[in-house]
């Protein structure tokens, strides 16, 4: 069944492309290629492609193609041809430009501020978390085996975005083997227990994974800052804590600490959002509002944290986290390049991004790149 091509530039219409022209019906000596056209009266034949392919009723993708071939001339496959390509073309520039502009960084950029003009390109993210979550996979299989047992310790302030990179890290583990504590307000009997004690019941076994949403670490920072402990049970944890992790290193425990660093100015914004989305509200509690305006409180509890509890066998890493997206390509990465697992490949791993990912200096207590 061949179809003429509408003489004007506008889009074929369901006569135009899906039934019998008239100038057919009517003159049955037209010759086979007087029925056919080149595109010559459009100025986009892409776009006449795409009101094809919405007004034709098949869904046979090998019928659509080549009953629309047999209307065209040599001239206007060509020309359809060519539109297809530099379409694809402007595809891929953008998605590349985009790429490139990720990239940049802030003009005049100043100590303490978050480095990147622009978020991460999402095309890029999608598939780069797929690549490390498939070596996350590998690792996971290589714990097992091995009967090895890890600790992934996520702090941070309020919205810093612990909960999203530990569900990036678990999206696709064997949940037998690799489980999440985020505990409550302790209970009045575990109030009254050793302060550790409610943690270790969730250290891992032999071939596990446990990620700790907030931890021990509560008493360094949340807990001296809000009121909810004295000032008696700060020092004692402070001063147990090193060598609480040192036994836990002595048992076979590789032990991760991780500090989500979010600026004031995207902690407010993420505020704003949890309070206007339903399905957000439940993680915005009185205590998030409430350290609105204990910033420099909670700055200053964080690097006496740092200045106590960076040690040498478990040390903190600091990453920036105003963009969710390169937060958690980082937070993998790091974990990825510091385990020697069977089948690791370091070309799919990639390289942590320096200016978003440090150490604490131990010394002053600060961060620094």
């Amino acid at each position: 069944m061949f179809r003429s091509a509408p003489k004007t530039k506008d889009a074929p219409t369901q006569e135009s492309v899906g039934g019998e022209s008239p100038q057919v019906l009517e003159k049955a000596d037209v010759s086979l290629e007087d029925s056919r056209f080149d595109f010559g009266g459009y100025e986009d034949p892409y776009q006449y492609l795409k009101q094809y392919l919405r007004t034709t009723q098949t869904n046979d993708a090998y019928k659509l193609s080549n009953d629309l071939l047999e209307q065209l001339t040599q001239e206007g496959k060509e020309r359809l041809l060519t539109a297809l390509i530099q379409h694809e073309a402007k595809r891929f520039d953008k998605k590349i430009s985009s790429v490139k502009e990720m990239d940049a960084l802030k003009p005049d950029l100043k100590p303490g501020e978050y480095p990147y003009l622009n978020g991460y390109n999402r095309d890029l993210y999608n598939k780069q978390i797929r690549q490390l979550q498939i070596e996350l996979i590998k690792l996971q299989n290589w714990v097992q085996k091995k009967g090895k047992k890890i600790v992934l310790i996520f702090e941070g302030r309020d919205a810093a975005g612990k909960g999203g990179t530990i569900q990036r890290f678990i999206e696709h583990l064997n949940p037998r083997f690799a489980r999440v504590a985020a505990l409550p307000k302790p209970t009045e009997t575990e109030s009254g227990q050793w302060y550790f004690q409610r943690y270790v019941a969730h250290l891992p076994t032999n071939g596990e994974m446990v990620f700790f949403d907030r931890s021990w670490y509560n008493r360094a920072v949340v807990e001296p800052v809000m009121g909810f402990c004295t000032q008696d049970q700060y020092e004692t944890f402070i001063k147990e804590v090193p060598s609480f992790e040192k036994n836990i290193l002595s048992s076979g425990i590789i032990l991760f600490k991780f500090w989500l660093d979010v600026s004031r100015k995207e902690q407010k914004r993420r505020f704003k959002q949890r309070r206007k989305d339903p399905l957000k509200q439940w993680k915005l509690s009185p205590v998030d509002l409430a350290s609105l305006s204990k910033w420099d409180d909670y700055t200053k509890a964080i690097h006496k944290m740092f200045f106590e509890t960076d040690t040498q066998d478990a040390p903190w890493t600091v990453i920036e986290s105003d963009d969710k997206m390169r937060a958690r390509i980082n937070a993998i990465r790091l974990v990825l390049s510091n385990i020697d697992y069977t089948g690791r490949d370091l070309s799919v791993i990639g390289e942590v991004d320096p200016r978003i990912v440090y150490r604490t200096n131990s010394i002053t207590g600060s961060i620094e790149k």
